[in-house]
């Protein structure tokens, strides 16, 4: 399909200008007023920014940075400036962004379909021992990110990630982010197809490409064949699902439009199906209608979400038909239910070729570079050469012999990785938190780790798949209202009226089985310090008076204001 060209002035199909501001779309001819962010990506496209980080910036040291790069551009090279340390959560709303700043960067490592060499994973150990204090954290759409980061160090590290074929290019930024696909691509024994080749094709055409690099705020994609339904798909701005369409055979189911954050939607299906080699025109084409059509004059409103729900299913693919790919798709069936509740992959499982991939589990994501370095050198001396990170915050060992796993599954364990971890372990998620973030305004991961132990020691013998996400603001990082027990991070009020890093707290949120939000109970905030009395409390509940197979999510929208109190 042809490609529509990036300015709007050019873009396609043209419209006649008109003086009402509308919402700011191109193909509406809506180019004014431009809020801030609009105006420094129409200024100079992001991607140009590189330039300047390796022969300006990374010379003249932080001070030399222009505000306009270095609170928006950079983040088209995966950089965010990092919070200050010290800067308490209630500060947070209040002061001005250069004052929030520290003079560090947190940099996000760009891992498309959470595929890693074990050659990369060790890279990416060594840049975090070297240039990053040791840091590193799996995040929950399978990219590594790392903190400390100086300017000064940025040209080094790309050039050793460039060199093992990893980048940062359009990592954060109104961009195309990560495409997630699932970690046993090619190799599950119960896949339904290989997504691989339609997310490296997306790839090639679209990531770096001036024709998508100003979007009107980022755009979140997932293409997954397992069953298991692997990749969040519900929550992404486009995702392909495996399915098996009667006639034609094994294709993808075709969703848009969905969202968390602050105005969370579910994403909802077009009704069509995909062959794997049209996949990349399809994502092109969506991309290409959010980038034209998608509302830029407010940034509340600017997710393709927001489109989706104004124009409904029946219109965007018909757009998307006959402006776009200039031919109609298949009608399709929608995916069936997954048969497990857990999709992390964690544990033991044989793959197509007989050979096994072990999934393990460290908590709420957080690793460090040495850590990294030695899951690769115990993935090696075990027979494999590749790893995944997944959606969960977890990792797999891929291409394991029947006659290594025993010994696999005792490295990873002498490493403090358990392949086969507690309920609460395995499906506890956190963001990044105060402690680097500057939108944050709680602790999240020593939080999200200090919740694990107390749960296992509290309650040993449950053993119910249940999700706890950790969230430092209202902005979903840890996606909180899909989860059993999603933590909204919030200053709450204390027995004696102090006020105190606390959560609001959402209940029977979910995906997959039946996606929807959790729901809140009137009034009930929790701080920090009584989190795990009430997260035990609730689930004690839960044991008691749940029906024989009910899951949480189904009890939580049943039980009273008072069970979940």
């Amino acid at each position: 399909m042809a490609a529509t060209p990036p300015n709007p002035a050019d873009s396609a199909p043209r419209r006649r200008v008109s003086r009402h501001r509308g919402e700011g779309q191109w193909a509406a001819g809506h180019f004014t007023p431009l809020n801030g962010n609009e105006q420094f990506k129409k200024d100079d496209d992001g991607l140009n920014v590189r330039t300047r980080i390796e022969t300006i910036y990374s010379k003249g040291g932080f001070h030399s940075i222009d505000p306009n790069d270095l609170r928006g551009r950079m983040r088209w090279w995966g950089l965010y400036t990092q919070r200050k340390p010290g800067i308490d959560g209630g500060k947070t709303a209040i002061l001005e962004p250069e004052e929030l700043d520290d003079e560090y960067f947190m940099l996000r490592v760009r891992i498309d379909g959470g595929r890693l060499t074990t050659r990369q994973l060790r890279v990416i150990g060594e840049i975090s021992q070297e240039f990053a204090r040791g840091t590193a954290d799996i995040t929950d759409r399978q990219n590594i990110q790392l903190h400390w980061i100086r300017i000064e160090d940025v040209p080094e590290i790309w050039e050793r990630l460039e060199a093992v074929g990893l980048s940062t290019t359009e990592a954060c930024g109104d961009t195309p982010r990560v495409i997630l696909g699932s970690p046993v691509a090619g190799i599950a024994a119960d896949e339904i197809l290989d997504g691989t080749p339609a997310i490296e094709e997306a790839h090639r055409r679209i990531i770096g490409n001036p024709a998508f690099s100003n979007l009107p705020r980022k755009f979140k994609s997932a293409v997954s064949g397992s069953p298991l339904l692997d990749v969040a798909h519900e929550i992404n701005d486009v995702a392909f699902v495996g399915v098996r369409h009667p006639e034609h055979g094994p294709g993808f189911d075709l969703w848009v439009g969905g969202g968390l954050s602050t105005n969370p939607k579910i994403g909802v299906r077009l009704g069509a199906w995909v062959p794997l080699e049209e996949v990349a025109d399809v994502f092109e084409g969506v991309i290409s209608i959010f980038r034209d059509y998608g509302y830029r004059r407010l940034r509340t409103r600017a997710r393709l979400k927001f489109l989706v729900a104004d124009w409904g299913a029946e219109k965007f693919r018909q757009v998307l038909e006959d402006e776009y790919l200039k031919r109609k798709l298949v009608d399709g069936p929608a995916p069936a239910q997954p048969v497990e509740r857990w999709r992390d992959h964690v544990g033991v499982h044989r793959q197509q070729d007989g050979r096994f991939y072990v999934g393990f589990a460290p908590r709420v994501g957080r690793v460090d570079g040495t850590l990294l370095a030695k899951i690769a050198e115990v993935a090696e001396a075990h027979g494999s050469g590749r790893v995944r990170t997944t959606v969960e915050q977890k990792m797999i060992v891929l291409d394991v012999e029947e006659a290594q796993v025993d010994s696999l599954v005792a490295g990873l364990e002498s490493l403090g990785l358990t392949v086969s971890p507690s309920p609460f372990r395995r499906g506890t998620m956190a963001c990044t938190g105060i402690e680097f973030c500057k939108l944050a305004i709680v602790e999240t991961k020593a939080r999200g780790i200090s919740l694990i132990d107390e749960l296992e020691r509290r309650l040993p013998d449950f053993d119910e798949p249940i999700t706890i996400n950790i969230n430092g603001c209202p902005n979903a990082c840890a996606r909180i209202q899909v989860a059993d027990i999603g933590l909204k991070g919030q200053l709450v009020l204390d027995e004696d009226g102090n006020q105190v890093e606390g959560f609001q707290v959402h209940l029977g949120g979910a995906l997959g089985l039946e996606p929807g939000f959790g729901r809140k109970v009137r009034g009930l905030k929790v701080t920090s310090r009584e989190l795990p009395d009430y997260v035990e409390r609730v689930l004690k509940r839960f044991q008691a008076e749940r029906e024989d197979g009910e899951r949480f999510a189904t009890w939580a929208a049943r039980a009273s204001e008072e069970a979940l109190s």
